[in-house]
């Protein structure tokens, strides 16, 4: 089955061609989606799952309880009356509410798949420069997608958690790395130790030369901050992109609790200024990943994610004309300014912040999976 790719430069975009693609779907549909809101973004997708329901294609939609918390499940009546499925992940329980479903997938009649960072709601309706969260994603044809949705089938059977027992099985399966002619299919659950993701991206950096990475959440593990700081000794360049507005307040502060140590690395930082960044982006060399997890310790250790990785030159490319425009948003953080603006209050705000991202989040949510063996 031949592979084409093509990058998904916005949300909007992302968007745009998700509704195309459920439109143009003859057989199945699996949407898999950690936000979806009840706005005009919203209803337009229902709207496109609902007349594929019309033309006889099966539609299956899996959404995250707690990113969605929002939304009624009344919203989902015209899918179900047209012979829709959906399901909550991991319906809402205070044993087990910090195990989450972070990805974002769209699979197609098995051969067309949408990946990316964005959700489904307004906040990605436009270019991320003038109006819009800024993301990005990639649309996938070929035996990609359809590794992508027996992917989604697999967390569909097992989404409300009545297999307890089966916690060791949940995370085989759903951490593990699917090689494609020219791409990787990284899936990543929650759990202590290494990841298809963490083990490719230590990998990657061990030799690389010129790392570029955009981070909606940047609190990666000591050892990719090792590897990041040696990247600078080899005389190679690191160059990171995270946001300058956030939709977590606290997330924002963590991250900032990083800034001296990067800097003195030698490491560079810039902030994403015109509006919130979500982007998930990771170049190193001829590599790059796109999807759904960050690099802080939700998406590291706690979430259940997807990324896709691709050593292909031609790919990488458009990664890179997709950083460099970023890089023209954003604003270049030095160390003696930064040191300079930073008030004695605001420090100790920041290493909170990251006290309670880094450290206590992980410990709750692994003691919360020691329940549920």
């Amino acid at each position: 089955m031949e592979r084409t790719v093509r990058w998904l430069k916005t949300g909007g975009e992302g968007i745009a061609a998700m509704i195309n693609a459920i439109d143009d779907a003859r057989e199945s549909v699996r949407l898999e989606i950690y936000i979806y809101a009840d706005d005009a973004t919203g209803r337009s997708v229902l709207g496109a799952l609902v007349r594929a329901c019309a033309r006889g294609v099966k539609v299956k939609v899996l959404v995250d309880s707690l990113g969605s918390a929002g939304l009624s499940t009344d919203f989902w009546k015209p899918l179900l009356a047209g012979g829709g499925e959906m399901r909550w992940f991991n319906p809402f329980s205070l044993r087990r509410f910090s195990i989450r479903d972070h990805r974002k997938i769209l699979v197609c009649d098995d051969r067309v798949a949408v990946i990316g960072g964005f959700n489904i709601t307004d906040d990605y309706a436009g270019d991320g420069v003038k109006r819009g969260w800024r993301d990005l994603g990639m649309l996938v044809e070929g035996q990609a997608a359809a590794e992508m949705a027996g992917a989604v089938d697999e967390m569909w059977a097992l989404a409300e958690f009545r297999h307890q027992r089966l916690a060791a099985y949940r995370k085989s399966i759903h951490s593990r790395c699917d090689t494609i002619p020219g791409c990787d299919l990284l899936l990543s659950a929650p759990g202590r130790g290494s990841t298809p993701f963490k083990t490719a991206l230590n990998q990657d950096l061990a030799n690389a030369r010129d790392v570029r990475i955009a981070s909606a959440y940047f609190l990666p593990t000591w050892r990719i901050r090792r590897e990041l700081a040696q990247v600078i000794r080899r005389g190679g360049r690191v160059r990171l992109i995270l946001p300058g507005k956030s939709d977590v307040a606290i997330m924002l502060r963590a991250m900032q609790s990083l800034y001296r140590r990067l800097l003195r690395s030698g490491i560079e930082v810039w902030e994403y200024e015109p509006q919130i960044m979500h982007t998930k982006l990771i170049v190193i060399d001829d590599v790059c990943y796109v999807g759904s997890s960050n690099l802080d310790t939700r998406s590291l250790h706690l979430n259940y994610e997807v990324m896709m990785r691709f050593p292909d030159p031609a790919i990488t490319v458009g990664a890179r004309e997709l950083f460099e425009g970023d890089l023209v948003h954003s604003r270049q953080i030095h160390l003696d300014e930064w040191k300079r603006g930073r008030s004695f209050i605001a420090r100790i705000r920041s290493r909170f912040a990251y006290l309670i991202l880094f450290h206590l989040d992980r410990s709750l949510t692994f003691r919360q999976m020691a329940s549920q063996g």
